[in-house]
């Protein structure tokens, strides 16, 4: 078994302590792990990677090959998008969050966003089976945007054959959380998950 995982997003939005959760949860479970991550100029609101290869056996350079990966965690939709064209293939699974963040060329005017429905349309025609979720409506509903990585982490636990189970993710959040953080990051996990189960 060798799973291809990309988690992309911009900075500041917890693209890295996601794979990091990800990485000791597959250790908990006896599985093979390596993970690279690639930053841009500016880590909070760069763009910002993570390479994650899961396997039962042996192991894997940190970097997925050109049109490897089987399945793309896109926090942020613009930056899922550009995944599509390098590391994506039409068997793969992307798992997209809907909210949009706008970088600073285009806040400033100098650049325009493609439009949301172009990119979710893109994606869906590009790939095997497309997730588009609002999970940032869902992070603010638990007290704020903070808590995106962890809803998408509940989301991806949630596909079918997916080899970590949201239970594992639960074990290596109460070894790194304290108690008071961990019912709104289990929550997070549940909601996730339960807005990709809807839609199997």
């Amino acid at each position: 078994m060798l799973l291809n995982l990309i988690i992309t997003g911009v900075g500041g939005q917890g693209n890295v302590l996601a794979s990091q959760i990800l990485g000791r949860a597959a250790v908990a479970m006896g599985l093979k792990v390596t993970i690279g991550e690639t930053f841009g100029l500016s880590q909070r609101g760069g763009p910002v990677m993570s390479h994650v290869r899961i396997a039962d056996a042996g192991l894997f350079g940190p970097i997925i090959p050109p049109n490897r990966a089987h399945v793309v965690l896109g926090l942020e939709p613009l930056e899922t998008l550009r995944i599509l064209e390098e590391y994506g293939n039409s068997a793969s699974v992307f798992i997209v969050n809907a909210r949009p963040i706008y970088p600073l060329n285009v806040i400033a005017g100098e650049a325009v966003y493609p439009d949301p429905a172009w990119i979710r349309e893109t994606l869906a025609e590009c790939s095997g089976r497309l997730y588009w979720l609002e999970a940032t409506d869902k992070a603010v509903e638990l007290g704020g945007p903070i808590m995106l990585n962890m809803v998408m982490l509940g989301a991806l636990c949630a596909l079918p054959d997916f080899p970590i189970p949201a239970t594992v993710i639960r074990g290596v959040l109460a070894q790194q959380f304290s108690a008071a953080r961990l019912a709104p990051n289990y929550q997070a996990l549940e909601l996730g998950g339960a807005m990709v189960r809807e839609v199997c």
